[in-house]
C-alpha cells in the first residue's frame, strides 16, 4: 500500500482552510467557551494578549461558560511555618506557582492568617481573633465571615469543615465541631443565609466494638495500624497548622464530619441525626507513628506512617462500617518508605478525588508523595525551589481553580 491507513493527509483545499481558521473568527460566546476548557493557569495570561482576550476574562459570561466545566484538576494549597507564602503545586502542569496573598489577608487585623479547610474552588482562613475568610485563591476574592456570637475559649475546636454546591450558583457551608468529649456540639455557617446558625448537641452513639469517648486512662496515647494490621500506640505527632485535621462527607444524605480525637482514635459526627460515633480499637502495641485523615471520593481515609520491626511503613486504610473494621486499601512499597524510618517525621495530607497529597516533614527531611489509590502508585514531587532556596512546607490544602467561584 502507498501509505498507512493510520494517517490522514489533508486535501489541498481542507489545508488551506485549517491553515487560515483562528479564534478570531468565532463569534463571542463560542470565543469565550474555547477559552474556558483552557488550563485555569492561563487566566493570568489572558489579560496580556490582546484586548479581546481581557475583555472575555473580566466578562460575567465567559465565568458562566468556565462553570459548565466538570472539574478541573485540583491545585494543592502550601503552608509555609512562616505562613507569609502562598504556593500551590498545580497537578495538571507538574509545577509550583506562587499566588499573591489576597489584599484584605495582608490588613494588620489579618496577618498571620491560616488555611483551616477547603472545597471547590474556595479556601477558609481563620485569623488570630478567631473570624473567618473565604477566599478564592486565583481571584483573591474575599468574603470575611460575621464574627461567632460566642467565644470558644476553655473549649476546644476538634474540626473545621467546609463544603460547597453548585445548583445555580456556587454556595458554601463552614461547620465548626467543638466542646469537650463527649459533651460536643457543632455549628453551621451557610453563604445562603449569610449568618451562623445556634449551636447544635451531638449525642453519644454508643458502638459495640467500640471503648466510647469517656476513656481516660489513655488520653495521651494514640493508636495506629501496624504493616500486620495490629494497632500500635504512642505519642501523637502533629503539625500545629493541621490542628483542626477534618474531612466533611455526604453518604445516603446524611452529612459526616471525620476529626482525629486527642487519643488519635477517628471520631465520625453525623450531622442530620446530630449524634457522634468513635470509631473502634484494637490492641494497642507499642511504637512511633504519625497520623492523618482525609476525604477522597466522597470516603474518609487514613494515612499513617508507621514502624515497625525496624522498617517504616506509610499505609491508607479505610473504615468498613457494616463490619465495623479497618481495611487496608494502599500501602507505599516499603523498600521506598523504609528512608523515613527513625526520622520521626510528621504526616499531613489531602485527598483530591482518587489521589492524596502527603505532606512528609522532620529535622531531617522534606518530601511530598501524591498516592493514586486506584492504581496504588506513590510519585514523589519535585522540590519547590525559590531564588535557589528548597522551601518546605509543613501542610496541604486541595481546591479546584475556578475563576467562577464566588465567596
Amino acid at each position: 500500500m502507498g501509505h498507512s491507513l493510520k494517517r490522514v493527509s489533508l486535501e489541498n483545499g481542507d489545508l488551506e482552510l485549517y491553515n487560515s481558521f483562528s479564534l478570531d473568527d468565532l463569534n463571542e460566546d463560542l470565543f469565550e467557551r474555547v477559552l474556558s476548557w483552557l488550563p485555569t493557569s492561563t487566566f493570568f495570561c489572558l489579560t496580556s494578549v490582546c484586548r479581546r482576550w481581557k475583555s472575555a476574562a473580566a466578562s460575567a459570561s465567559f465565568k458562566r461558560a468556565c462553570s459548565h466545566i466538570p472539574s478541573r484538576d485540583p491545585w494543592f494549597l502550601m503552608v509555609a511555618p512562616s505562613l507569609n507564602l502562598s504556593f500551590i503545586f498545580d497537578y495538571a502542569e507538574n509545577s509550583w506557582k506562587r499566588l499573591n496573598h489576597p489584599r484584605l489577608l495582608h490588613q494588620d487585623s489579618n496577618r498571620g492568617c491560616m488555611p483551616v479547610a477547603a472545597s471547590g474552588g474556595l479556601v477558609c482562613y481563620r485569623n488570630w481573633s478567631g473570624n473567618f475568610i473565604v477566599c478564592n485563591p486565583v481571584t483573591g476574592s474575599c468574603n470575611e465571615l460575621p464574627p461567632l456570637h460566642f467565644t470558644l475559649e476553655n473549649q476546644s475546636i476538634y474540626a473545621i469543615v467546609m463544603s460547597t454546591t453548585s445548583i445555580d450558583q456556587i454556595s458554601y457551608k463552614i461547620v465548626i465541631v467543638f466542646g469537650e468529649l463527649p459533651n460536643i456540639f457543632f455549628k453551621v455557617y451557610s453563604s445562603s443565609s449569610g449568618h451562623w446558625e445556634d449551636d447544635t448537641a451531638l449525642q453519644s452513639k454508643v458502638d459495640d466494638n467500640s471503648m466510647g469517648c469517656d476513656s481516660t486512662d489513655d488520653d495521651n496515647v494514640v493508636y495506629f495500624l501496624s504493616k500486620a494490621g495490629n494497632v500500635m500506640t504512642s505519642n501523637m505527632q502533629r503539625s500545629p497548622l493541621k490542628q483542626y485535621s477534618s474531612v466533611i462527607t455526604i453518604k445516603d444524605g446524611q452529612e459526616i464530619v471525620y476529626f482525629l480525637s486527642s487519643s488519635g482514635t477517628v471520631v465520625a459526627c453525623y450531622l442530620t441525626s446530630k449524634c457522634f460515633l468513635e470509631f473502634p480499637r484494637l490492641l494497642p502495641v507499642f511504637s512511633e507513628y504519625s497520623i492523618d485523615i482525609a476525604e477522597c471520593d466522597g470516603e474518609m481515609v487514613v494515612v499513617l506512617l508507621s514502624e515497625f520491626l525496624e522498617s517504616a511503613s506509610l499505609r491508607v486504610w479505610k473504615y468498613d462500617e457494616l463490619n465495623r473494621c479497618w481495611q487496608q486499601i494502599a500501602a507505599m512499597p516499603v523498600a521506598k518508605s523504609h528512608e523515613w524510618y527513625g526520622k520521626k517525621a510528621d504526616v499531613n495530607c489531602v485527598g483530591a478525588g482518587g489521589r492524596i497529597f502527603i505532606c512528609l516533614n522532620s529535622p531531617e527531611l522534606c518530601t511530598y508523595i501524591l498516592c493514586d489509590l486506584v492504581t496504588n502508585k506513590w510519585t514523589e514531587l519535585p522540590k519547590c525551589f525559590v531564588s535557589g532556596e528548597v522551601i518546605e512546607f509543613m501542610s496541604a490544602f486541595s481546591f479546584e481553580p475556578r475563576i467562577e467561584a464566588s465567596v
